[in-house]
């Protein structure tokens, strides 16, 4: 009989209940294991935000291992399983992976990329034709070797053009190499040139998410500028080191660009929020909030996290004390960059440049399947990888709570409208972190008050359909990366 997570208030503990043939029947018709979807279910169980939304994930759904069997071979696809089963209708970002590996590298910034970043957008009579526009090239990545730069189009991968039919395949496909044909933009009119250009991805291409950091001095007034584009707890400390740069610049305003950013560590947004703001531990960053069986067993103490003096390796954090602060969005930013902004709220004017965010409130754990399930069941951590399953390869990324800043506001999933709006331009992208840059310019005269000599009239202006950064592992997940002060135990 599956009795899970029988809650003894009181203890710091939570206690799974299950018979010593919990795990039989795991097999479908004709021997086909189904250990995938045993574990998605136990997981999900005990994790999902939504747990008590999902009927098929209620405590008292099964009486017997039959019927529990049953359920598990309903569905042969642990993907169609995880999906129609098991997630809630209103969970836009929970996902799987049949390969934790590369999911967890993906985590840590590693994957396999040719380096180009890019946008891509629906055009055509029917809105079912692709083109792509350069965003920005990886340093030291196959595409940064390449006549290739930031604002140029494509129109074609291999001489056949793009659609929503055949976008996926030519370019997030098992093709190491392939050919972009480039195209020329004019008053809106998409042309294709005679330009091609030569991609080959890269296994463990890392990408340092610190990418651009730059003060100017304009008119005696020190701006500081840093593109963000991901928060990658790996390179905390070449944060902290930006950070450093721009303190010993005197810089007293900043402009943070997560225009591309589209999330990862929750803790990476603690440490830049407080290089931003303050060092001070006693106020509080963000509070969790758990599906309700969890949230009882959480002390207060657990839920709350507060601003950083330190990084995670001992480091002093560089802060800059600013009462206010300039972010420049788009869509493309997401989870952990529309953290820092709710976080950051409370404490100092955030002036936010460009458009509408994504509106990603919620955080995930990532899990694999721990025979053992000791201490917090499921959960993967780099030390517990030789008790991971060796016959089961998946990882499951499922939603499993919100941050609430220090005043208890939550509710932007439907992004943060910008201050000042301004889309980006096809026609007129600029150099990132070039002072004439349409975004970060609006961002300077808005600091300097000195207005009226620069037109902001955006001819083309961009409508993204999606990006490359979506089609990598962690997409826009924001992950709690923070260790959990409870004890699972299955009895």
């Amino acid at each position: 009989m599956k009795k899970f997570l029988l809650l003894f208030l009181g203890i710091v503990s939570l206690s799974i209940s299950c018979s010593k043939d919990d795990d039989i029947g795991v097999s479908g018709p004709g021997g086909d294991s189904v250990s995938v979807q045993d574990f998605m279910w136990k997981a999900m169980n005990i994790w999902y935000f939504w747990q008590a939304d999902v009927a098929d994930l209620a405590d008292d759904r099964f009486t017997t291992n039959e019927e529990y069997s049953a359920f598990l071979v309903s569905e042969a696809d642990p993907a169609d399983f995880f999906d129609n089963k098991l997630r809630y209708t209103e969970d836009r970002f929970s996902f799987y992976s049949d390969n934790y590996k590369t999911l967890t590298d993906n985590l840590s910034g590693i994957s396999r990329s040719n380096g180009l970043e890019f946008g891509l957008f629906l055009y055509g009579d029917n809105d079912t034709d692709i083109f792509g526009y350069v965003r920005y090239i990886v340093a030291n990545s196959d595409a940064s070797t390449k006549d290739i730069s930031r604002g140029e189009l494509f129109t074609g991968v291999d001489g056949q053009s793009l659609n929503e039919s055949n976008y996926r395949d030519l370019l997030f496909g098992e093709n190491a190499t392939y050919t972009l044909n480039m195209a020329d933009i004019s008053d809106g009119i998409i042309t294709p040139n005679d330009k091609s250009v030569e991609l080959t991805k890269q296994d463990g291409l890392v990408e340092n998410p610190v990418f651009i950091v730059k003060s100017f001095d304009i008119n005696g007034q020190k701006i500081g500028y840093l593109m963000y584009n991901g928060f990658t707890n790996e390179f905390d400390e070449v944060l902290n080191d930006a950070f450093g740069q721009l303190k010993t610049d005197g810089v007293t305003d900043l402009v943070l660009d997560l225009r591309y950013n589209p999330g990862g560590s929750v803790n990476s947004s603690r440490l830049l929020s407080s290089m931003v703001f303050s060092t001070n531990t006693n106020n509080v960053y963000i509070r969790q909030r758990w599906n309700d069986k969890l949230q009882e067993v959480f002390s207060d103490e657990d839920l709350t996290d507060y601003f950083a003096d330190r990084t995670g390796a001992g480091t002093e954090i560089n802060t800059l004390n600013l009462n206010k602060v300039y972010v420049l969005t788009t869509g493309s930013s997401a989870s952990a960059s529309e953290l820092v902004i709710n976080a950051l709220n409370p404490y100092i004017e955030v002036i936010k440049i460009g458009t509408t965010t994504r509106g990603k409130n919620e955080f995930s754990l990532t899990m694999v399947d721990d025979p053992n399930r000791d201490g917090a069941p499921f959960i993967y951590t780099p030390s517990r990888e030789s008790k991971i399953n060796p016959d089961n390869s998946w990882a499951i990324q499922p939603l499993v709570g919100r941050n609430e800043n220090s005043v208890g506001f939550f509710d932007y999933t439907e992004g943060f409208a910008p201050d000042i709006e301004l889309k980006e331009d096809l026609e007129n992208l600029g150099v990132l972190g070039d002072a004439s840059e349409p975004l970060l310019a609006r961002a300077i005269e808005s600091i300097t008050g000195i207005s009226g000599k620069r037109d902001f009239t955006v001819k083309t202006p961009v409508e993204l359909f999606t990006s490359s950064k979506m089609f990598l592992p962690m997409k826009d997940n924001m992950v709690l990366d923070k260790p959990l002060h409870l004890n699972l135990d299955l009895k």
